[in-house]
Parts: structure tokens; C-alpha cells; sequence
């Protein structure tokens, strides 16, 4: 698949804050003292199974609400929320990689020289979220390894996800380095924090966007 238009909306918060949503198995990983909390706004293009040609894979807009771990010493990204625009791969992914996905109805298109993205999740059964704003790029481009909070927040290979059984799984992804940019954003409305337990967090966000990349994701396997 492709991820795409990506905004990175980071919040430093008190590691007591996020603890107690992260399961016991995973460690919570901190920077400069503290936890990280990010919203992500972005669409997936071309997703497709492995060997399939690019144009037969789907668009999928995607909202994700996303913490920083560790098992094993390996750096990793735990999911909270994934909302996506698409039934079929809301529910394949439920299914398949045990992944927290909602079903939203999401648009992302380019607005003069900004991305506007709107996202109303309408999951049955879930608590609601909305989540609006436009980003753009706003400064120079630069690679995320060197950076190290930029780093930290994105470059990671392995997210995992607690299945409706209890069990903890992961998946590990392969893609090169980002390539972030500073952003600007105009938040208008989110909720997401608040569907799931969080506070707004007092500090300021920290903006980073990123045009995206290619990836290539393995199968769900248990922890």
C-alpha cells in the first residue's frame, strides 16, 4: 500500500496518563520524560495483497489515534482507534490483523495549497468521533532519523494491537526512512481523544507532515 498526505498531530503528555490504556505486556516508551500521544490523519492508496498489480488495489482514507511502546526492546506503535472509510476493510481488517478499525465516513482532498480532512465515525455500537481541520507543509523538508523526536514518532517497524480475546498481536511493517516537513494545522473539531478515555492535553501539538510512502506490511502474529 501507499500512505499519503500524512499529518502527525503529537502530544507530550504525563506518562500516567497513557499507562493505564496500554496493556500490561508492553512496556510505554518515552521521550524526554514523556509519553506521546499522536493523531493521524492520511489515505492509503493502492492497498492490495502482495503480488497483486498496483492498479487493482483500493483508496482507503484513514484517521489513526496512536501511543509509543516497546516489547523486547523493539520500538513499536500501539493503535487505540483506526477509523477508515471502507465496510470490507473495516471488517477484513477486524478479522485478519485484530486491529481496533471503525468504520467512518472520511474525505481527504487538497483545498488551495492545504490538505482539508473530514472524518464522522459511524461504527454501530462505538462511541462517536469527528475529527476536521486542513495541514500543509511549512518548512524544509528533512529525514526523520536525524531528528530525534522525529525519530521517535515515526520510525518504527512494528505496531501491535490487543485481540478481542486478550491476546496481544503485531505486525511488523517494512518502508524506507520518512521524510517529514514542520506543518501547520487548523484543527477545527476532534473528538477522537475523548472517545477513547484521553483529556485534550495541555501543551501545544507537535505538527509534522509527510507526502508519504510505500509499504509493505507481514501477517498478524501473536505475541
Amino acid at each position: 500500500m501507499g500512505w499519503r498526505h500524512l499529518l502527525f498531530e503529537n502530544w507530550p503528555v504525563d506518562p500516567d496518563v497513557v499507562s493505564p490504556h496500554v496493556p500490561d505486556a508492553l512496556e510505554l516508551e518515552e521521550h524526554d520524560g514523556s509519553a506521546w500521544l499522536s493523531v493521524v490523519p492520511f489515505t492509503n492508496v493502492a492497498v492490495r495483497p502482495t503480488g497483486v498489480p498496483r492498479s487493482f488495489g483500493i483508496r482507503l482514507p484513514e484517521l489513526n489515534l496512536r501511543t509509543y511502546v516497546t516489547r523486547g526492546g523493539v520500538p513499536s506503535v500501539y493503535f487505540f482507534s483506526l477509523d477508515a472509510q471502507g465496510v470490507s476493510s473495516v471488517i477484513g481488517a477486524r478479522l485478519f490483523y485484530h486491529l481496533p478499525y471503525y468504520y467512518a465516513r472520511i474525505s481527504l482532498s487538497p483545498e488551495d495549497d492545504r490538505i482539508r480532512f473530514k472524518s464522522r465515525r459511524r461504527h454501530p455500537g462505538a462511541r462517536p468521533a469527528c475529527y476536521e481541520g486542513t495541514y500543509r507543509p511549512s518548512g524544509e523538508p528533512f529525514s526523520a532519523p536525524d531528528d530525534p523526536l522525529g525519530e521517535f514518532l515515526v520510525e518504527r517497524y512494528r505496531f501491535y494491537t490487543q485481540a478481542q480475546d486478550g491476546s496481544i498481536r503485531y505486525t511488523d511493517v517494512d518502508h524506507e526512512p520518512w521524510t517529514l516537513y514542520p506543518a501547520e494545522a487548523e484543527i477545527e473539531t476532534n473528538t477522537l481523544l475523548s472517545a477513547h478515555g484521553f483529556e485534550r492535553p495541555a501543551a501545544d501539538p507537535v505538527y509534522h507532515y509527510s507526502p508519504g510512502l510505500d509499504v509493505t506490511t507481514s501477517r498478524s502474529e501473536r505475541a
